[in-house]
């Protein structure tokens, strides 16, 4: 029975199940982390396509029951865990393929980015809402902190929709798979990366706001500072690319008192 102060919600489909699998571009040369397998039906299916799988459930009556289901998988690691607390760290060059419960999705996105170093690819489906929010463009309604905060570390598509009615039990919600390719080095070079994202999350924080409005708390010279990067003061935050903040954040650098 699935627990829903867990957030599960189980997709069985197995046409919907390789598609997800396909998407991630899995092949038996990589080490695969599952977070939540739930019932094992994904699991299973990984367990094919890859050399091996590295499966995290935080729910034992899950965990107990799928070890003895995956019993037979040679390739199979199952633990019994916290997937936001697991050294993600310690592992060989990996990629994510998981069905996220909603409501740690974002949490673990930037657990997993946190850990990018060996991470190479998240496969993930996540609520729709979401999911295009961190693929989002420019000017769109969607676009915002999560998507630059996303697209600064990496590559997002998302691949396809899943209809609620696919899950048991069913969310109130559609889903989606996306794709996050990690990048080899963040998507723009910044001279203070803490600062970059302070721009960025106070440019988003009065979305209806102008820059020249938005960013007086950062530097009572933000009209001048913003002419300079050719960037209108009568823009708002939606509208800039994620290179158009990174040489704001820096010309608000150079302005600043050392």
């Amino acid at each position: 029975m699935p627990k829903k102060h867990l957030g599960q919600n189980f997709l069985f489909d197995p046409s919907i199940l390789h598609r997800i699998v396909e998407a991630s571009g899995v092949t038996k040369e990589d080490t695969v982390v599952e977070i939540g397998p739930g019932p094992g039906t994904l699991t299973k299916i990984l367990a094919g396509a890859a050399k091996k799988v590295i499966a995290i459930e935080l729910d034992y009556e899950l965990y107990a029951r799928l070890k003895d289901e995956l019993n037979e998988f040679k390739n199979i690691e199952l633990i019994h865990s916290d997937a936001l607390k697991y050294p993600y760290e310690a592992l060989e060059p990996f990629k994510v393929v998981a069905n996220i419960p909603y409501y740690i999705t974002t949490p673990i996105i930037f657990r997993l980015l946190d850990a990018r170093k060996n991470l190479k690819s998240m496969t993930l489906t996540i609520q729709k809402e979401v999911a295009q929010r961190i693929a989002a463009k420019p000017d769109t309604k969607e676009y915002g902190v999560l998507s630059i905060a996303v697209q600064y570390y990496s590559k997002p598509e998302l691949k396809f929709v899943i209809p609620k009615g696919a899950f048991r039990p069913v969310p109130k919600v559609d889903s989606a798979v996306i794709r996050i390719e990690i990048l080899d080095k963040p998507a723009v070079a910044v001279n203070d990366e803490k600062l970059f994202f302070r721009v960025v999350k106070t440019s988003f924080a009065q979305r209806r706001k102008t820059l020249a409005n938005s960013l007086k708390s950062i530097s009572n010279d933000i009209k001048e500072i913003l002419i300079a990067a050719g960037i209108d003061p009568r823009r708002r935050a939606e509208t800039l690319s994620i290179e158009e903040f990174a040489r704001l954040a820096d010309l608000i650098k150079k302005a600043m008192p050392r």
